[in-house]
């Protein structure tokens, strides 16, 4: 048995020796089958990493559960930025009464807005600082999220931030003062990003390498499209009933979140290297949610302050740090865009919150074209790249689907500017928004899949960078997006944004062509675990 198993992880480790100096070998007709390494059902493609004979290695799970894990990860990824953005349209009652109130006098915003400012005594600018707290602890909570994952286990750091993000998101809905509702604010922020910051590592570790970047799309769109989909909802809720019931209803979504965590969610770590007969035994799922299996076994797996250290020894690699600052230029304008649209809508259009919700449609829409297309674009490239160099797939491949998106978000930024200076009919703009949003849906599963190919160990860590940058671009945006537009004109203002984009771009070449000798300089992580 035992030979056995030394030769599987021989074969585990050719594969991934050859992965470090010539790329991922995947093409089955360019290895020596002898070796007897496992293949994909078709018999095309090498199963990367080889999976052992045990049943509890999350890799030989059915198909089923693996997706139906991905979609509860998903679905609680989707948590975070739906309630931060929520946050950001019930001010909106609030801006309408100053920016609004001689114009259009709209009773029901009128009697919301002196509600809301007779209940707290402060104005909308003050409310404000609480949609800016939960953004940026988006970001910072994704870090913390895989630190404890790895020394504690995936599975109870998914339930606790899980149960967190629920007593905190009630908490948002129940408060009643400013300063319990700001606190609960950040605190959810905090606690809802565990599958922005975590959903990665997830995805690694029970996903084949082949697979990765069609499971990074499902799990990207998620992601993608809860900035949007969390304002329409509120803006229809606010129109019949008070502020609090978006929040209410974010709770009991966290809740079910919760539920899937709990009933089928599993500890997805598993280390490969250990024999088969010294791995940790899965006697209860119960002690399993809560982290005392977990806990029993750290020994194998990292100390406290090895995982701690984690993220920082990641974002230390040239080609992390060169792929974060460039999403943190290119996804800020997202967050921009989303927390102040209603600003620049609302007495361009005359758009009240129904008709704001309405026009989120456009980014919801665009952000499914955008997953529909990667889909098949990032598997398409991934192919292509890999016939063209002798069956070898490189990390540098998953960045040319970069070079198809870039044109859409600087097309969508310079047209969202002329639609604002211009005062174009609501269609273009909300044509010209989703072509920004396609844009960085085919983006985002590009950067996040070429970390993980380069740094597949550290996935949980790399995915919380890209999460970071994300947040904190948007939380520096949102400072002066409005002012700015105002000093400038937004056509000039949205201009400088897609120059900026542009500009941005040419990291990503610099890692094209430079990417795999910059991984060479820089050595192997030299993590105790993946």
């Amino acid at each position: 048995m035992a030979d056995v198993e030394k030769q599987e992880q021989v074969k585990v480790n050719t594969v991934h020796q050859r992965s470090d100096k010539d790329g991922y070998i995947l093409d089955a007709t360019k290895v020596d089958l002898g070796q007897g390494l496992k293949l994909s059902q078709d018999r095309q493609t090498v199963l990367i990493p080889q999976p052992c004979g045990d049943p509890q290695d999350p890799l030989n799970w059915s198909q089923g559960r693996k997706n139906f894990i991905l979609f509860i990860v998903s679905a609680t990824a989707l948590l975070a930025d739906y309630g931060s953005a929520t946050g950001a349209v019930t001010l909106v009652p609030q801006a309408t009464y100053v920016l609004q109130y001689v114009h259009l006098c709209t009773q029901t915003l009128l009697l919301l807005t002196r509600k809301m400012i007779r209940a707290w005594h402060m104005s909308e600018d003050n409310v404000n600082h609480s949609q800016v707290g939960n953004l940026f602890m988006l970001g910072a909570g994704g870090v913390f999220v895989v630190a404890l994952a790895a020394y504690f286990g995936r599975l109870p750091v998914f339930f606790w931030f899980a149960v967190l993000a629920f007593a905190t998101a009630a908490w948002c809905a129940g408060a009643s003062s400013f300063d319990s509702f700001m606190a609960a604010r950040i605190l959810n922020g905090l606690f809802s990003t565990v599958a922005q910051g975590g959903g990665l590592m997830i995805i690694k570790d029970i996903f084949f390498f082949h697979e990765h970047a069609r499971k990074i799309n499902v799990w990207s769109a998620f992601i993608t499209t809860s900035p949007y989909l969390g304002p329409l909802l509120a803006a229809f809720i606010i129109t019949k009933l008070s502020w609090q019931w978006p929040f209410w209803i974010y709770t009991i979504e966290t809740g079910l979140c919760l539920v899937g965590i709990a009933l089928f969610l599993d500890e997805t770590y598993y280390d490969r290297r250990i024999p088969l007969d010294k791995q940790p035994q899965r006697q209860s799922r119960i002690l399993r949610v809560i982290g005392v299996e977990q806990y029993r076994s750290r020994h194998l797996r990292n100390t406290f302050i090895q995982a701690l250290m984690r993220p920082v020894q990641v974002i230390l690699k040239p080609t992390v740090l060169i792929s974060t600052i460039y999403f943190l230029f290119t996804f800020a304008w997202v967050v921009g865009i989303n927390t102040t649209l209603s600003i620049f809508v609302g007495p361009l259009y005359n758009f009240g919150p129904k008709q704001i919700g309405f026009f989120y449609f456009a980014p919801i829409i665009a952000a499914i074209l955008g997953e529909i297309a990667g889909h098949w674009v990032h598997d398409y490239l991934a192919k292509l790249y890999t016939r063209q160099n002798a069956g070898t797939m490189e990390p540098e491949a998953r960045l040319l689907a970069v070079y198809l998106s870039t044109p859409f978000m600087l097309a969508g930024l310079v047209l969202i500017g002329f639609c604002f200076q211009n005062r174009y009919h609501y269609m273009v703009t909300a044509v010209a928004w989703g072509l920004y949003v396609f844009g960085i849906m085919i983006t985002t599963v590009a950067v996040n899949a070429y970390n993980l190919d380069s740094y597949p160990e550290a996935s949980g860590e790399v995915a919380a960078w890209i999460n970071f940058a994300r947040t904190t671009g948007g939380f520096i945006v949102s400072y002066f997006q409005v002012r700015w537009a105002l000093a400038m004109g937004p056509q000039r203002s949205f201009g400088v944004q897609a120059g900026v984009t542009a500009a941005a771009f040419f990291l990503v070449v610099l890692l094209h062509v430079f990417g795999k000798r910059l991984r060479a300089w820089s050595g192997p992580l030299n993590l105790r675990t993946a």
